[in-house]
């Protein structure tokens, strides 16, 4: 990279991290709160060595309880959920939690707090959208996967607007794939359409207790949904 390209890169970057502290701010979300867990990171990383081509998990809780490396145990996973976190959040711990690693696939699974704590369908594909570039901005090739925002019992009365978030954010990735030379890099899980019966209400045995967490068996149903992709993108990655 030329030097001008690498200020201009630098100079983006401060100007999107500023943007978004400032959206943060507006949002009245306090960045510090997840810092020991970040710091958590930070010490882990300084005493381990992460793997290279890693498959990175990162978003809110749902992906922090999930048991990633024992769902597939064949990739070469990392798992940096923190807290209850936003997409902004993620944003904010963006170098800790994804850039570093320079992982070939991230699976992102966040915007359910978001939309609870009152951001818009619109704000959610914006906050991701800045995700995806900054992502791509340090590796080209890297493919990212969002989980679509669940249907969960105790945030019932907000599944439109999630589900609106959910089109959206699938809408931005066919015209960023459309717009990219070659292989796509963004990809959409749909892991909220089996959570839900026939007439479209959701399956209680699929959700722990508090009725928004994922149960053992919401869980083997995202691993069913995910394994077939991660394992084409696998095929990819070890080219």
């Amino acid at each position: 990279m030329s030097r001008y390209l690498l200020r201009l890169c630098l100079a983006w970057c401060v100007v999107v991290v500023t943007a978004s502290f400032a959206v943060a701010q507006d949002a009245g979300i306090d960045l510090a709160r997840y810092k020991a867990e970040i710091d958590a990171f930070r010490q882990w990383d300084a005493k381990n060595a992460a793997p290279a081509d890693a498959v990175l998990f990162v978003g809110s809780s749902t992906i922090r309880l999930w048991s990633t490396a024992e769902a597939f145990p064949s990739l070469p996973v990392i798992n940096r959920g923190f807290g209850g976190s936003q997409i902004l959040e993620v944003n904010h711990y963006i170098q800790d939690v994804t850039l570093k690693y320079k992982p070939a696939v991230v699976v992102f699974y966040a915007g359910d707090n978001d939309i609870n704590a009152g951001r818009t369908p619109a704000q959610v594909e914006a906050d991701y959208r800045e995700f995806v570039q900054r992502v791509l901005a340090v590796r080209a090739d890297t493919r990212v996967v969002f989980l679509a925002i669940k249907p969960s019992p105790a945030r019932w009365d907000k599944w439109p607007a999630m589900r609106d978030a959910n089109d959206r954010v699938r809408a931005l990735g066919d015209r960023i794939n459309a717009e990219r030379a070659g292989a796509p890099a963004l990809f959409y899980a749909d892991v909220a359409t089996p959570m839900l019966t026939a007439d479209g209400q959701t399956q209680a045995h699929l959700y722990a207790d508090d009725g928004l967490h994922l149960s053992a068996a919401g869980y083997a149903s995202w691993n069913r949904v995910l394994a077939p992709l991660l394992d084409r993108l696998d095929r990819v990655r070890t080219r």
